[in-house]
């Protein structure tokens, strides 16, 4: 199992345990992390998965392809340097303990 820790807007966290191989996405719907959306279910379509992953785990993920920074452009939220679509994230062991930042809204 891997742990996610989710940081939500009002600074609150939630921890979380996930399965490898499944997509940040899914881990927080099955944890019902209500910050997370995810209305498209996956399929990069939407922006409203977007979440803030930071050092020293954005340097553990690959980098997001053209249509994930494109699709970012309609967040509700400021995007960051650090902002992702946790659909596109896949989950590895290395990535336990990730910290994962919620924004404050995604619509």
């Amino acid at each position: 199992m891997i742990t996610l820790r989710f940081v939500h807007a009002d600074q609150s966290v939630q921890l979380v345990q996930a399965e490898a191989g499944q997509s940040l996405l899914k881990a927080a719907i099955d944890a019902d992390i209500r910050a997370i959306e995810g209305d498209c279910g996956g399929t990069l379509t939407c922006a409203t998965c977007h979440v803030m992953i930071g050092p020293p785990w954005a340097a553990l993920l690959p980098p997001p392809v053209p249509d994930e920074t494109d699709m970012l452009d309609y967040a509700a939220s400021p995007v960051t340097p650090e902002s992702r679509l946790c659909c596109q994230v896949r989950l590895t062991p290395e990535l336990d303990g990730m910290e994962v930042r919620l924004p404050a809204a995604q619509h």
